[in-house]
């Protein structure tokens, strides 16, 4: 239905003052253009900042942290909780700028994706991590230092390489990763990541420590590297691959085969009338039918047909037939 309400002179006034006219009695389209703030656009670009929600890796990054738990166990003595934070996106300027200038930065090389992946770590976790590991209590440490001793650096390393492997399995079902130690730096003006105006994906962890403060580390990815998965990132829906824990299916087995069954051998079950029952006395015998041979029972359930027969000196059946899966 069309609406009979008319402009007031105020509404007309505010139309003929917004339109300009040029000289020809048309509107300027650069006066037009400003007006609506109008600005290019190039078709077929791609605004790597709206990959979407990141879901897919949000499931990534909350998997990986359940796992990296017990990459921390053997140091700390104790299984920590690990949390994890959306992913941001950011400059690495401006991510560099908001941290210190004396980190643990890993560079990995990401193989499936042609790009890398970078594992920062607070030197302050390192040193609480390292005191622990060789049998110290857990506490912080705050001294200022510009550089790890030989035994932080083993620690770092193998730190890197439990991480590694725990995100390996945690993108497995969105995709197999295979990550490779390319370079160690301490300095973030120093890491051959990326250049400081490339946009990264940084995902937090938070560790959290009885006694001390919560510890974080950061797992940082180039935006260009995930651009060919955005559309997996963007999904809610992961792959159906499923890797195959046989080390779980071994101990089940194993404990499923140790249950004790009990096993009893039926030779026959004749029916007695009561009154016959009744005067039954010591020495009566009872007259039995046997079929085609000893049923075999497990757990009261007929399983087998047996035959009656000697083994080393004592009583055995011998199986004939199953009767039963």
């Amino acid at each position: 239905m069309v609406s009979s309400r008319k402009l007031s002179s105020e509404e007309v006034d505010a139309l003929i003052e917004g339109l300009q006219t040029d000289d020809n009695g048309g509107s300027s389209f650069s006066d037009l253009s400003e007006a609506a703030n109008v600005r290019p656009y190039k078709f077929g670009s791609d605004e790597l900042s709206l990959l979407g929600d990141y879901y897919a890796l949000r499931l990534v990054n909350e998997r990986f942290a359940r796992q990296a738990r017990s990459v921390f166990l053997p140091m700390l003595r104790i299984l920590p909780r690990i949390s994890s934070f959306p992913p941001e996106v950011k400059t690495f300027d401006e991510y560099s700028s908001g941290i210190e200038s004396f980190m643990s930065l890993t560079s990995n090389r990401l193989e499936e994706l042609r790009g890398n992946m970078l594992l920062v770590m607070d030197p302050n976790f390192i040193s609480i991590l390292t005191n622990s590991y060789y049998g110290g209590q857990i506490e912080a440490i705050k001294e200022k230092r510009s550089e790890f001793t030989s035994t932080e650096e083993r620690l770092i390393e193998i730190v890197s390489e439990g991480l590694n492997r725990m995100l390996e399995k945690a993108w497995y079902d969105l995709m197999p990763i295979t990550l490779v130690e390319q370079s160690r730096e301490v300095n973030p003006q120093f890491a051959s990541f990326v250049d400081n105006s490339e946009m990264v994906i940084i995902c937090s962890f938070v560790v959290q420590l009885p006694g001390v403060d919560a510890a974080t580390f950061d797992v940082i990815y180039p935006l260009q590297t995930l651009k060919p998965i955005a559309s997996q990132l963007r999904s809610r829906v992961q792959s159906e691959v499923i890797d195959d824990d046989y080390t779980w299916k071994e101990k089940l087995e194993r404990m499923v085969m140790e249950i004790p069954l009990n096993v009893s051998c039926r030779l026959s079950e004749p029916t007695v009338q009561m009154n016959k029952l009744l005067q039954t006395r010591a020495g009566d015998t009872f007259p039995i039918y046997v079929g085609e041979g000893i049923e075999v029972l497990i757990e009261d359930q007929l399983v087998f047909l047996s035959e009656l027969g000697e083994l080393s000196g004592q009583a055995a059946v011998n199986i004939k037939k199953r009767l039963s899966k």
